[in-house]
């Protein structure tokens, strides 16, 4: 599949800069999509983030290169590593002994292949979908900003919502809410340049009251799949099985608009109905 080759590419690059920092927007553009989505996927794919596949990798070659008789502190600065002491740290999870002890004839060290994707065919379980295209619309919420390590985000954005349900603004957003596009809305806004920002919001026409900012949202095709369960185990769920059953052999990919979650319960932290709205383009639009 054109869609996994290229995922395959991406990860051939960060292979091949596994010294030093690998650029993470440079992977994602082999990919062809942007770094946020780029590290979805692969969580979901992989069953581990991205992160610690690079953090594993890394040290697996350090390894060899300690057991081949490179020295401790060349061989941190190599997989970009300014402190031994945090190279020292991230060895020992990994393997159980530190590097000086790799260094040592018989030393028992731990080796992680880098990884290919290939599509398994599953389809057990029906997944229901409709595709909606929308024009330009606007929304107003609050925001929060994100970091480019997507994991660093897991606790934050939890945290976030609850926050935001504990000063009392998501009736706010309930009674300015456009009836065109109802819920409470959870928006990755992720651009390929730029902040990578967190959402809660409405789509609304009304003025941002204060405290919170409009967002406006370009013209796109979605993908919208529907979900129930508790929070955030029935999301989670069900975005992997978008990941990795559902877009690998749609004709699909990402686009460049924001991921959106539509929360159709009015307090989204409990047993919810919700949906799941995917950015996507036929693979022949650029």
């Amino acid at each position: 599949m054109e869609w996994l080759q290229k995922m395959n590419e991406a990860l051939d690059y960060l292979e091949e800069h596994l010294e030093g920092d690998p650029d993470l927007e440079q992977a994602a553009r082999r990919a062809g999509c942007s770094g946020y989505h780029f590290q979805r996927i692969f969580s979901y794919l992989a069953g581990m983030p991205l992160g610690e596949y690079l953090r594993r990798r890394k040290m697996t070659r350090a390894a060899l290169d300690l057991q081949g008789g490179a020295k401790v502190l060349d061989t941190a600065l190599r997989y970009g590593y300014d402190s031994p002491t945090a190279f020292s740290r991230a060895f020992q999870k990994l393997h159980g002994v530190s590097p000086s002890a790799a260094r040592r004839p018989g030393a028992v060290l731990k080796s992680y292949p880098p990884i290919r994707f290939q599509l398994s065919i599953k389809g057990v379980t029906e997944m229901e979908f409709r595709m909606e295209q929308r024009g330009a619309f606007r929304v107003i919420g609050l925001k929060t900003p994100m970091t480019r390590i997507l994991e660093e985000n897991h606790g934050k954005i939890p945290a976030f919502w609850a926050k935001t349900a504990a000063d009392g603004r998501i009736p706010e957003l309930v009674s300015r809410m456009d009836p065109a596009l109802t819920g409470i809305l959870g928006i990755s806004a992720c651009p390929p340049c730029g902040e990578w920002t967190y959402y809660i919001a409405a789509a609304s026409s009304a003025e941002a009251p204060e405290g919170m900012e409009a967002l406006e949202i370009a013209a796109g095709t979605w993908a919208v799949f529907p979900g129930k369960g508790a929070m955030p185990q029935a999301i989670q769920e069900l975005e992997r099985r978008i990941f990795t059953e559902w877009l690998p052999s749609s004709g699909w990919e990402y686009a460049d608009n924001p991921d959106i979650e539509r929360y159709l319960t009015p307090d989204p932290r409990g047993d919810v109905s919700f949906e799941v709205w995917l950015p996507i383009r036929r693979k022949s639009e650029k």
